[in-house]
């Protein structure tokens, strides 16, 4: 195959050969300014340039088209229309706008009820202050980031007033209702956590003096308070303080609305073999706008002529996982895991419900605070109480919702506690018998078992 080359070198000749046997090339500044040499007549080609106005014209009734271009068109007043009134195909011209100005959400009213609740609990646990609708802005005391916040007055529970020994606290009958107490001086978040944390009292026990004052957003207080349960932190707020940062907003119907049980769905299962048993299936279920993800083990084969043997059992990270001997979580998981083999082995089958309620529903921090106040010598009733938290706060409707989704209407419930007996009855589901599970004690939750029998009305012998 014979190869091309270029004409010029075919021809032995350089770009600039037409210049004289002795030319020399230009420099570079030179040629971008010179025209460009015309065509060797030793070149053997030829150019032609055909202008074909007719066809230009077909493209449409604009002006003429121009010889070349850089050369400017001559316009005529009403040649074409002027933009500065805004471009007929476009609208009028819109003024300068500032980010986000006119920008609405998509729902037309912002997020839903459940979503703002979900978003205030994640706010809590940033340290993001509050914007309660109808109320003032709460900065929680425990987790704020903004450090260099201050307010009047703080938002506590009555519990945590009687404490502090407030001359006109709430009645104890009301251990969980929010106070709203004012100091001499302003409270800085280094003030406040004593104020917050019971378990500070001994290393800083002068505080005060402080007075409660009334409190003309009641309803918003309880719900910040329940909101801060919720979050696992400690129950207590800066009111209205300076320098608190950006707010999330967050409504009283909002919390309702978060902890409807009926928002709870299937996600996922799978067949799960057991220390107690080969034959379970383990069931997951999920909330859209809550994190906690809730499980069920079904062991044995499920049957509707037969009243399943149930348990409802707290998550206790401490009991299940590390073996703390200060409850009888532990051992419970464990044996109510054993009784349910048997009973399928009889024929039955059984459901173990493990609900991500830590601490009877306060959260595994403030459940390490109470262990820190029971080693102070208060039982598990009051340590919580001291926290500004109730001694029994899990949420059995999710329990009862649970069963629901599994197809279980009646079933004969593994407890020791009558309320759970009751919560479920009042959730739909029919307790057909309340089967004992008691466990042997050992020195170090004997107290600890004492106080549920005497106290929280737990039947153990």
């Amino acid at each position: 195959m014979r190869r091309l080359r270029p004409q010029g070198a075919a021809q032995g000749r350089k770009p600039y050969a037409d210049r004289g046997r002795d030319a020399r090339p230009l420099p570079r500044c030179a040629r971008l300014g010179r025209p460009r040499p015309g065509i060797h007549s030793r070149a053997g080609a030829q150019l032609f340039l055909v202008v074909l106005p007719q066809f230009l014209a077909a493209e449409g009734s604009g002006p003429a088209a121009r010889p070349y271009v850089g050369q400017p068109r001559s316009r005529q007043a009403g040649d074409e229309p002027s933009l500065r009134g805004g471009n007929p195909a476009l609208g009028k011209p819109e003024r300068p706008r500032a980010a986000g100005d006119g920008v609405r959400a998509l729902t037309g009213s912002g997020p839903s009820p459940a979503r703002r609740a979900a978003q205030a609990i994640d706010a809590l646990r940033h340290g993001w202050p509050l914007a309660m609708d109808g109320g003032p802005v709460l900065l929680p005391v425990e987790t704020a980031v903004a450090r260099q916040a201050s307010a009047e007055r703080m938002l506590i529970s009555a519990a945590r007033a009687e404490t502090l020994k407030l001359a006109n606290q709430r009645e104890a009958a009301e251990p969980h209702a929010p106070v709203l107490i004012h100091g001499a001086e302003p409270f800085d978040l280094a003030a406040a956590l004593p104020v917050a944390d019971p378990a500070l009292d001994l290393a800083a026990p002068l505080k005060g003096p402080f007075r409660a004052e009334t409190i003309g957003w009641a309803e918003q207080a309880a719900a910040a308070l329940e909101l801060a349960r919720i979050a696992g932190i400690l129950p207590a707020f800066l009111v209205d303080p300076t320098d608190a940062g950006e707010t999330q907003p967050i409504a009283v119907s909002d919390l309702a609305a978060w902890a409807d049980a009926t928002a709870l769905s299937i996600a996922t299962r799978a067949r799960l073999p057991v220390s107690a048993s080969e034959d379970a299936e383990i069931v997951a279920f999920r909330s859209a706008d809550d994190l906690r993800e809730h499980v069920a083990l079904v062991i044995g084969e499920q049957r509707s002529d037969v009243a399943p043997l149930v348990r409802l059992h707290s998550e206790c990270l401490t009991g299940d996982i590390l073996g703390s001997l200060k409850c009888d979580c532990g051992p419970q998981l464990d044996a109510a895991l054993h009784a349910m083999a048997d009973e399928a082995a009889r024929g039955g089958w059984g459901v173990l419900l493990y609900l991500r309620q830590e601490g009877r529903g306060i959260g595994l921090v403030n459940k390490l605070r109470a262990y820190r106040l029971q080693d102070q010598g208060f039982d598990t009733v009051d340590a919580n109480r001291r926290l500004g938290l109730p001694d029994e706060a899990r949420d059995f409707p999710v329990a009862a919702r649970m069963l629901e989704l599994l197809g279980v209407s009646d079933v004969r419930l593994m407890t020791n506690n009558p309320a759970k007996v009751e919560a479920l009855v009042a959730s739909g589901i029919a307790v057909a018998e309340r089967v004992p599970h008691q466990l042997p004690a050992n020195p170090h939750n004997t107290h600890y078992l004492s106080t549920k029998r005497d106290r929280s009305g737990h039947l153990l012998t």
